[in-house]
């Protein structure tokens, strides 16, 4: 999973701001339109989405609905477009915050590092009414304990940290059993439906973990 997508049609703009994340440590993607940005989205993932409005084709607000949709990625939208209104149709489709350009890009990487620090440098992933303890090794569903065995909280683990991605059966299997493991392929199967029992509402049609035909599996 990427750390930052940069979706920002002036390459000289978006370059510079690429390497100055790439300098604070962050793995950058940068597309230059809204089309591209979610193309790498929906391969990649990414941790931060940062988002220019005024987008040759798909425009930016497109693109943060779209994101909508399917995650609670946190956007950044950058943009000339300095109205009032312009702002809350930004924040309304669901980002989480909305610059004007031109920017400091001093401020622009303190929000990024803010959004980062409070968001990931934790012990706890909280998606919704799922919240998973790392130290502890527990799940909670609405509050309530539920009991995995091992390698489905190695699973989900992985699963949520990836969330957004859709993650080959071979990469699942590879990263959760081993390369060398004895256990059958199928058991990745298995253990995907023991999941679903335990964290969907109906887990024959599920709303978190889904399957992606012909790839493999995603957390939603």
């Amino acid at each position: 999973m990427a750390d930052i997508i940069i979706v920002e049609d002036n390459e000289e703009i978006g370059g510079l701001l690429a390497d100055f994340l790439v300098g604070e440590g962050y793995d950058t993607y940068l597309a230059i339109s809204g089309e591209e940005g979610i193309e790498i989205y929906e391969s990649e993932g990414a941790k931060l989405v940062i988002l220019d409005v005024m987008l040759p084709g798909m425009d930016g607000l497109s693109v943060c609905k779209k994101i909508r949709e399917e995650s609670n990625t946190p956007i950044i939208i950058v943009s000339a477009k300095s109205e009032k209104d312009d702002k809350l149709n930004g924040l309304l489709l669901g980002a989480d915050d909305y610059i004007e350009k031109p920017y400091d890009i001093d401020i622009l990487i303190a929000k990024v590092n803010g959004i980062f620090a409070r968001r990931y440098s934790t012990n706890e992933i909280i998606d919704g009414n799922i919240r998973l303890d790392k130290v502890g090794r527990t799940v909670y569903l609405s509050g309530n304990e539920i009991i995995l065995r091992a390698k489905e909280y190695d699973l989900l683990l992985y699963l949520m940290e990836n969330k957004g991605k859709a993650i080959s059966k071979d990469e699942l299997f590879n990263k959760i059993w081993g390369f060398d493991s004895n256990s059958e392929p199928q058991t990745l199967t298995v253990h995907i439906k023991w999941l679903r029992e335990k964290l969907e509402e109906d887990s024959k049609n599920p709303t978190r973990i889904m399957t992606v035909w012909g790839v493999g599996y995603k957390f939603q």
